[in-house]
Parts: structure tokens; sequence; C-alpha cells
């Protein structure tokens, strides 16, 4: 039986992946037919942050079997997250409502840089705890891999102009999201009733 501590870590990081990926996905789809706007970008402003819950409840359900190797993605994905968060909020509900003159002179000196590295670490630690996630094999294989490979791609698109495709690579981040969140409903004994499985065979060492 799972402690009630793992269970309200488990329904939160459920709750909380789900609406991170409605916040991600519904506003990017409305985008390709209205462009950013005030609404759309508001929830697009929220959803990293509402991601963080349902990173912990993964790392706790298969912390088992991926290792140290789990645990440094967890650690460098989690700053990376809280970074680039932050800097998806201060886009979205802050430069929006700045003139181009007034946010081509805001992004000067090490601001630029700032949030290339803050994008870099983003990247690195969603592959990273993507491809832990692979070979733990706690969670559905297609998630898992669109985790270690899509947003790295959205991290590094979202200082480009809106288009087609930075919409299609939001909607895939929100679907793999509610994916992962959904995986989470699976009961916690027969989650970890695998890894030991998997830690005793085939499963990373």
């Amino acid at each position: 039986m799972p402690t009630p501590q793992y269970g309200r870590l488990t329904c939160t990081g459920v709750l909380s992946g789900t609406l991170s990926g409605l916040f991600t996905a519904l506003p990017a789809f409305v985008e390709i037919f209205t462009g950013e706007t005030a609404t759309t970008s508001f929830f697009l402003a929220l959803a990293p942050a509402l991601a963080l819950p349902l990173l912990a409840a993964m790392h706790q359900r298969q912390s088992t079997v991926t290792g140290r190797f789990g645990e440094t993605a967890y650690v460098i994905n989690l700053i990376g997250l809280g970074l680039f968060g932050g800097a998806a909020f201060a886009s979205n509900l802050v430069l929006f409502y700045f003139d181009d003159a007034v946010v081509k002179k805001t992004l000067t000196g090490p601001t630029v840089p700032a949030l290339i590295g803050c994008a870099a670490v983003f990247a690195v630690g969603c592959a990273l705890f993507g491809a832990a996630t692979v070979r733990a094999r706690v969670f559905p294989r297609v998630p898992s891999w669109a985790y270690a490979t899509v947003p790295p791609q959205l991290a590094f698109l979202t200082a480009l102009p809106e288009s087609a495709l930075t919409s299609a690579l939001h909607i895939a981040v929100g679907a793999t999201l509610i994916w992962l969140a959904s995986a989470l409903w699976q009961p916690a004994r027969t989650a970890a009733l695998r890894a030991e499985a998997l830690a005793g065979g085939t499963g990373p060492g």
C-alpha cells in the first residue's frame, strides 16, 4: 500500500501535469487561428510551473530503477524547468505587453545569453530525464521518448516568431505531459513490481 504522502504526491502530479499539458496545448492550438493573444500568453506562462509536481511524482515512481543517473537527470531537469518557467513567465506576461522598441532595449547586455543558458539547461535536463524514463520502462515508451526529444526543440524555438511549427511543438509537449500524467494513475504496486523485475534483470545498473 502506498503511503499517504506518496498518494498525495501522485494525485498532485496527475492534476498539475494534466493542467500543464492543457495550458500548453490548448492555447497553442488557438494561436494557429488567432495568433498570440493576452489570454493564450497567460496560460502558456503558467504551464511550466504546473509541470514541477508531475516531474517530482514521476521521479519518485521510477527512482528505484533509474539510480544515480536518474537522480542527476531529475535535479538538472528540475533546475532547468525552473529557469525556463521563469523565462516563459517573463516573456508571456511582461514582455508581451511592451512595444517592440522597448523589448529590443530590454534584451541587451547579459539578458539574451542568460535566456539562452536557461533554454540550454532546460533542454539538457529534459533529454536526460527523458532518457532515464525510457530506460526505466515504468512509463509508456512513446511519451517517454517524446519528453526526451520534443521539449528540447521547443526550448530554442520559442524565441522565434509564432508559427505553425512552434504551435505544433507546444501541442506535442502538452499531449506528452497529459499522457505521462495519466500514466501515474497506474497502481504504485504494479510499477514497483515492474521496477524490481527490471532492476534484477534487464533494467539499468
